[in-house]
């Protein structure tokens, strides 16, 4: 932990500050007193068994994140710059089931109490790929965006942990592709409900104990939280999960309950906010605009949405949902040289954001340095044709479906924060040029361009399986980030330091596509298309 120092001049934060790389460099030289104050900051080490293939071990977890101090009835509970860390301890059989790397994700079931009020709330996590160590323990660190906590009533609002999942699939020492998930370890706490050090305590409201932060007491298994400056991202709006009373500790289940949106345990409404936005229309989460002007016959539009890793800052950022305008060519029938009979079909397509042709912005919070969470928020800005080409092989009944999209895409950087101090990012620091993915045909693709692939499967007489353009689905691939250019302030050039920290290749993408809306037709297919005919399907990120 950093030490009291003197808040640096003023002048002096906006010339350091830039972007994500900046973070790096200058998160160990902010001291405390630099930050704004207001905010509880945990960091416990909680002891944990968990079924290993060699049975059942005990294994550590560290919790970091940070919570307000205090808050007031029906105010928003964001708990931010949240870190899982989980030591799992020396296994042969775990070694010899993954191989020499690995991909994690954890998903840390947290316990919430106020008063006789009860609800659960899923922490999950993701890291890039790490080398198995062939001795010693395995030490798995995730981070990710968390739900907030609302409630109406006073009282202290009490968080502990409960169960944890593990998930862990072999991947490439290279950076490639993760295969599917061949280990899920599951692990309960090493205490009974009882004996449990809560994480944080957050007064919400009027009453004793409300004008100072509680945090947990000191025990050598659970260090105390201590109060210290610290904000980051919000996370992002989503369902509204009722307390439920009774609910199970420590088992990742929340039980039977009231549906979304109401309430449970009386007036007070204690809620768990994750996924779809509050107060959306049942059966369609809240989504940026997706219209399309002046649509033809062939007009389709959709949402799009998912993950992306950042593998020299160890963890992944979610792409949020954004509208992709796509005009669909007509189909030919190709025979092949070895006699196979193909549909193809090329499309083009542009993403759509308030007139321009991006994401909306998005945060992503890292952990620079294995403890300095960092914030950018930034942007992908689409500089050249996004093309869909979609290649059917007829072989009845089983037709197998492959469909590539290519787009040129520059990441900008908007706004940087360190510890919650903000940075001045400067008006332009971008990537010098779009991010890159292996080219399967280069000849007839040229160029630097991002490459997505999904894959699908019909069967006649089924329903489609994989990815198909009018149907979404999930599309995957790799990306290459490129050095950056026009990141600095105050005089200073920052893009050496940002490329050292960030660019490179083996970033992994999972992007999961919605189903596609018929803009232009006279009578849209029911469920796809909303009354003013936009994407009725809004996706959820899968990792």
């Amino acid at each position: 932990m950093r030490g009291p120092g003197p808040t640096p001049r003023p002048s002096r934060v906006r010339a350091r500050g830039a972007t994500i790389a900046a973070f790096v460099a200058l998160a160990p030289l902010l001291p405390a007193a630099a930050v704004a104050v207001g905010t509880l900051k945990v960091d416990t080490a909680l002891p944990y068994v968990c079924a290993l293939p060699s049975g059942q071990q005990p294994a550590t977890v560290r919790i970091t994140a940070a919570f307000p101090d205090r808050a007031a009835p029906g105010e928003e509970i964001r708990p931010t710059d949240v870190t899982t860390t989980v030591e799992l301890p020396a296994s042969a059989d775990l070694t010899a089931s993954l191989g020499p790397t690995v991909r994690a994700e954890t998903r840390l079931t947290v316990d919430v109490a106020q008063n006789e009020q009860r609800a659960q709330a899923t922490w999950s996590g993701t890291a890039r790929s790490l080398d198995v160590p062939a001795e010693g323990p395995l030490v798995v660190t995730t981070t990710g965006d968390v739900p907030t906590l609302t409630t109406g009533t006073a009282g202290d609002l009490t968080l502990t942990a409960a169960g944890l999942a593990v998930d862990l699939a072999p991947g490439a020492a290279d950076g490639a592709a993760a295969t599917p998930a061949s280990l899920s370890v599951t692990c309960v706490p090493g205490q009974d409900a009882e004996g449990r050090t809560p994480l944080a305590t957050v007064p919400v409201g009027a009453g004793p104990g409300t004008g100072e932060p509680s945090a947990p007491p000191a025990s050598p298994s659970a260090p105390s939280a201590t109060p210290s400056p610290s904000s980051g991202p919000s996370s992002p709006s989503g369902r509204t999960v009722p307390a439920r009373p009774g609910t199970a500790e420590g088992t990742g289940r929340a039980p039977e309950g009231p549906r979304a949106g109401q309430q449970a345990g009386g007036g007070g409404g204690l809620t768990v906010t994750e996924g779809d936005a509050p107060g959306a229309p049942a059966g369609r989460p809240a989504a940026p605009p997706c219209v399309t002007e002046n649509p033809t016959p062939t007009s389709l539009s959709a949402y799009i949405t998912g993950y992306s890793n950042v593998r020299k800052l160890n963890g992944a950022t979610v792409i949020p949902v954004s509208c992709v305008l796509i005009e669909q060519g007509q189909p030919e029938f190709v025979v092949q040289p070895d006699g196979s009979m193909h549909l193809l079909t090329p499309s083009v397509g542009n993403l759509s954001y308030q007139g321009r042709k991006q994401t909306p912005p998005f945060k992503a919070t890292f952990l620079t340095f294995d403890f300095a969470p960092a914030t950018a928020t930034m942007v992908l800005e689409q500089t050249g044709p996004l093309t869909v080409d979609s290649d059917v092989l007829l072989v009845f009944p089983d037709n197998l479906s492959e469909t590539y999209i290519r787009a040129r895409f520059v990441l900008r950087v908007l706004d940087v924060r360190v510890n919650g101090t903000r940075l001045d990012v400067g008006p332009d620091c971008r990537t010098e040029k779009p991010l890159t993915s292996p080219e399967p045909d280069p000849v007839k693709h040229p160029g630097d361009h991002l490459v997505l692939l999904g894959k699908g499967q019909l069967i006649n007489g089924t329903d489609a399986t994989g990815y198909l353009l009018t149907g979404g689905g999930p599309l995957t691939g790799e990306v290459s980030i490129p050095a950056f250019k026009g990141c600095g302030a105050g005089g200073e050039n920052l893009d050496r330091l940002l490329t050292a920290s960030i660019s490179g290749p083996g970033n992994h993408i999972k992007q999961i596509q919605g189903q596609t809306c018929a803009v232009g037709v006279d009578v849209p297919t029911e469920g796809q298309c909303t009354e003013d005919r936009q994407p009725y399907v809004v996706p959820k990120p899968e990792r």
